[in-house]
């Protein structure tokens, strides 16, 4: 059976500043890897690759108070983990990369 890697982490940017650049890093950066935006909204973006593999972001803005932006990202893939980790690294990350 195969089970989903949830990666969680803290990034100082707003929602839309991140999935933007999923959009961008998925849809050019890793040619194996590509994956186009399928379903999103105001905290999710669902992207679906060209075998039919899905990777799923969610972001909440946790923090404004006059400074900058941060927000949790919860995202969830079963074929995207390493793609998943190195588009993560290119944030601005205020806490380390969980993975469960």
């Amino acid at each position: 059976m195969f089970r989903a890697m949830i990666h969680t982490a803290t990034v100082a940017l707003p929602p839309a500043d991140i999935f933007a650049r999923a959009k961008q890093f998925f849809g050019s950066r890793i040619p194996t890897s590509t994956a186009f935006p399928e379903k999103e909204g105001p905290n999710f973006l669902g992207l679906r690759g060209q075998g039919g593999e899905e990777l799923v972001i969610s972001a909440r803005l946790v923090a404004e108070d006059g400074g900058p932006a941060r927000s949790v990202v919860r995202a969830s893939t079963l074929f995207f983990d390493q793609a998943l980790d190195r588009f993560l690294s290119t944030l601005p990350l205020d806490s380390e990369v969980t993975v469960q």
